[in-house]
């Protein structure tokens, strides 16, 4: 694939919302930078480690968007000789990285509050850095929201996984707000922290899920149950008009923004070679129209006829 355009069937109405993901990624950039001074500044007031670990996150947010860049990037090349399929599978690096990034901010953030738990420090000019905190996590929601909706759009791995940890983010400093402002209010210093690891184990769970998410993807999972039903659907209403043929060996695959299918369509032996050609492209069509951006790949057999397949389990 050599761009990230959305298909004409997915592509949407013109807007803020049909921002490319080079664009949007550009943007977390530049989001992350101001986020990290706010939130910089609203520990130096407060000496907060809730903020602390806030400002941290938005570090690695900083860290992810670069390398969600990078990625988007490389995916967007072309097939080459040693790429025959393309390069979209770069993405789901984009989003194991994000989450080892997450996994590893959580570790210090808990490292971190537990070391104020047994020595709390009181905290000052709580107002000034809960309000700054506010800000920076607004901006970080309202990017994330835009993100979710073009990550649709060109289905995008890397720009989901950068829309999820924004996300994180959001909810880390709702957290935070939340205990520092009951510290504040009560005088217990010991909340502060207690929120902190609060946060840390809540982004740990979000590292972890992106991490297996981009796993299942270099694995090769199958396409999405939306998309595999509407493929089935295709196949089926194809065999009602034509009961002479038959599709069986069905198998579907995910490579980033691309999605791939193959099986064998069984024809009477007694057709032309010209005949069957004809009836597999209308198949390849519907396929592709069924499912937008979809590669397809029929091998034609005659009725009667199985292709050698090896078993499950089978040594190669």
């Amino acid at each position: 694939m050599s761009s990230a355009k959305p298909s004409s069937a997915t592509q949407p109405a013109p807007g803020i919302a049909a921002l490319a993901p080079h664009t949007l990624l550009w943007a977390s950039v530049g989001v992350a930078l101001v986020t990290i001074v706010l939130k910089t500044m609203a520990w130096h007031l407060t000496g907060s480690v809730g903020l602390l670990s806030d400002a941290l996150e938005s570090f690695v947010n900083l860290a992810g968007a670069i390398f969600a860049l990078a990625m988007v990037t490389v995916a967007q090349r072309p097939a080459d000789d040693d790429h025959p399929y393309g390069h979209h599978k770069a993405e789901y690096f984009s989003s194991g990285f994000e989450g080892i990034l997450i996994m590893g901010a959580s570790v210090a953030i808990i490292w971190a509050a537990a070391h104020r738990l047994t020595e709390p420090q009181p905290l000052e000019k709580v107002g000034w850095g809960l309000a700054l905190s506010v800000v920076s996590s607004a901006l970080n929601g309202l990017l994330a929201w835009f993100m979710f909706r073009s990550a649709r759009v060109y289905r995008s791995v890397a720009l989901e996984g950068d829309a999820r940890h924004l996300v994180t983010d959001v909810w880390t400093s709702a957290g935070v707000v939340i205990g520092i402002g009951a510290a504040g209010l009560t005088g217990w210093l010991w909340l502060d922290p207690i929120v902190a690891i609060a946060v840390a184990l809540n982004i740990l769970k979000e590292g972890m899920h992106l991490i297996w998410r981009a796993s299942q993807g270099l694995m090769d999972s199958a396409v999405e149950p939306e998309a595999q039903a509407a493929i089935d659907a295709a196949l089926q209403s194809f065999a009602q008009t034509e009961p002479l043929v038959r599709f069986d060996h069905l198998v579907t695959r995910q490579a980033g923004q691309r999605r791939f299918a193959g099986l064998h369509m069984h024809v009477p032996a007694e057709w032309s070679l010209g005949r069957a050609a004809q009836r597999r492209a209308a198949v390849e069509a519907a396929l592709m129209h069924a499912v937008p951006g979809l590669r397809v790949t029929i091998e034609l057999l005659p009725l009667g006829v199985e292709a050698f397949l090896d078993e499950p389990g089978a040594s190669a």
